[in-house]
């Protein structure tokens, strides 16, 4: 392999600038909150700067840190990811918030260890897959593999986090798809899990509450309806240019939690049609960057590795945004590197090292 001088400059000049866009938009949607549950209207960004700090070390060191070298960790990772989804749901180590508890409090921050099993799960996969005549069979290929995957996503819904579980079935299966897994097998696997995500989407009444909210959300406009509702408004009031940065009318009560999950509704109304749109073609680049570099890479399991990192970003960006327009039911996604939040700002920020590193190896 030959060894670049420099890791894709364009991948890191886009994470940047996404970076900083949501540090800026974490502070104006998230003022009002921080002044009235903490009387600190920079509370919420102090920590995500230093959650971004935290995380651009990361970055800077998988960057720096030969890819192939992960492999050795893959065991580790692999007991450890299991550990933390048990230990979550263990009293008095787990932390319940919103009838959820999917957080292990360490302190100066809270850890969400279902972050973790994406990377967990995405090095797992990579490895396994660069083994590629495991593919062909799938009784004694993919089936082992999808039982590690299925046995994490059990877990991760015991929380539970239905969207998360989505994304990493998701992000495994575009995986497989790369990595040349017949045809017929990749379509027999999707029939099969249609009828076991229609059971998981109605079995729990507050996630069957969510699909009939996101046929018609004003049914219930003042409760289950009222998050979308008010994340619509935002979009609406927006307009082509937007009301100005900090100038969000649903910041200041309307939308509960803006800079988590809805942040991109408060980017519409601020920035307008134009804003929005460039934050997306900020993501669009990111991703062609980082599928781009997947497939120059010579290296199977690096090759494999990107594609994974790569595809977890996008599929949290289209279901983000496809969740705050109301194209898709309630389900809690952060939108990476904008919305606020520790474990997620520095897992992504990590992943995106990784691959920056594997593109100091392209030929």
């Amino acid at each position: 392999m030959k060894r670049k001088q420099s890791p894709d400059s364009v991948l890191i000049i886009v994470t940047f600038i996404l970076l900083g866009i949501g540090l800026v938009m974490v502070f104006s949607s998230s003022y009002h909150q921080g002044m009235n549950r903490y009387n600190d209207g920079l509370y919420f960004l102090k920590r995500q700067m230093l959650y971004a700090i935290i995380g651009l070390v990361g970055m800077y060191v998988c960057s720096n840190f030969n890819f192939w070298q992960w492999r050795k960790f893959i065991t580790l990772f692999f007991f450890l990811n299991f550990a933390l989804l048990i230990a979550v749901k263990i009293p008095g180590i787990g932390v319940v918030r919103n009838e959820a508890q999917r957080w292990i409090n360490l302190g100066f921050m809270q850890f969400q260890p279902s972050d973790f099993t994406k990377f967990a799960l995405i090095l797992f996969s990579a490895n396994y897959m660069a083994n590629k005549e495991r593919l062909t069979k799938f009784f004694t290929g993919i089936v082992p593999l999808l039982t590690v995957v299925g046995l994490s996503f059990g877990l991760i819904m015991l929380q539970p986090d239905l969207g998360t579980g989505i994304s990493i079935v998701g992000t495994i299966g575009v995986m497989l798809f790369a990595a040349g897994a017949k045809m017929g097998h990749l379509i027999g696997l999707a029939s099969l899990s249609i009828p076991g995500l229609i059971y998981l989407a109605t079995s729990a009444s507050y996630r069957l509450k969510r699909l009939t909210i996101f046929m018609d959300p004003w049914q219930d406009p003042t409760g289950g309806g009222w998050q979308v509702i008010q994340s619509l408004y935002g979009i609406a009031g927006g307009g082509l240019l937007g009301v100005g940065l900090g100038q969000s009318r649903q910041t200041m009560g309307f939308l509960p939690e803006p800079q988590n999950d809805f942040i991109f509704s408060i980017i519409c109304e601020e920035l307008g049609f134009l804003g929005a749109t460039f934050i997306i073609i900020l993501f669009a680049i990111l991703v062609w960057r980082g599928f781009d570099i997947a497939i120059k890479s010579n290296d199977t399991f690096g090759s494999y590795l990107a594609m994974g990192l790569t595809a977890m970003i996008a599929l949290q960006v289209i279901i983000n945004i496809g969740v705050v327009t109301s194209s898709m039911p309630t389900t809690g996604i952060t939108l990476p590197l904008i919305s606020y939040g520790g474990t997620s700002l520095m897992i992504t920020l990590a992943s995106l090292g990784i691959i920056l590193n594997i593109s100091r190896y392209i030929n």
